[in-house]
């Protein structure tokens, strides 16, 4: 790290403006992903945070740093294997080279557990990237409907899985050519033992329902 520890430190406690600061200066971009790396958890954690923001906000000056945060999946610290996860759903919009297809199955193996939060995490970027690859968005759902039969630390882990499932297919959904599976999976969350996760499903049936109902324009 050649910016002086005391200045780094500094910049990392403010996500935000390190953030802006290297959108500015791509230069910084190293500086940060070996901040991943510190010691103290403010500069790791602040490092992780501004790229998260990098990532949502410039996804092209973290394209070429695409295969980073594919080796940062298989971290020993989950924290930043969830960070990494949250990264790499971001550049799917300017995936120029199709990476994301090299690495399809390998993102979304969190689903069928045994860690509830990286399922989540991935579940949270399935609709990110079926947006930017509509192409694969059948795939997608397919990985996505596999937290089904997941098998987590509890059910009920799996029942709050599911709830961030139902969330990311009701944005699947109109990119999907095959819906059929999606509408039945969430048919069967209407009668969920957690009440937040039937929610959903009522709430994405009913979405549905409007949406069908609609008049064509």
């Amino acid at each position: 790290m050649s910016t002086p520890l005391a200045t780094f430190l500094q910049a990392a406690q403010n996500p935000q403006r390190l953030a802006r600061t290297a959108a500015s200066k791509p230069r910084l971009l190293p500086e940060i992903l070996d901040g991943l790396n510190a010691d103290k958890p403010r500069v790791k954690y602040g490092c992780a945070k501004t790229l998260r923001l990098l990532s949502e906000q410039h996804p092209d000056l973290l394209y070429p740093h695409f295969d980073f945060f594919v080796r940062l999946l298989d971290h020993e610290n989950r924290i930043l294997q969830w960070d990494a996860a949250f990264v790499l759903s971001h550049p799917a919009r300017v995936d120029s080279e199709d990476k994301f297809a090299t690495v399809f199955s390998r993102y979304f193996a969190p689903i069928p557990g045994p860690v509830m939060i990286s399922a989540a995490t991935v579940i949270g970027g399935a609709a990110r990237i079926a947006r930017a690859k509509p192409h694969l968005a059948d795939r997608i759902a397919a990985e996505v409907l596999k937290v089904g039969k997941a098998r987590y630390q509890t059910a009920e882990c799996r029942n709050v899985a599911i709830g961030h499932a139902i969330l990311a297919l009701g944005d699947l959904l109109p990119l999907l050519r095959r819906p059929a599976p999606v509408v039945q999976f969430v048919r069967r969350q209407t009668r969920n033992s957690r009440p937040a996760t039937r929610k959903k499903a009522e709430q994405f049936l009913k979405s549905r329902l409007r949406a069908s109902a609609a008049p064509l324009r």
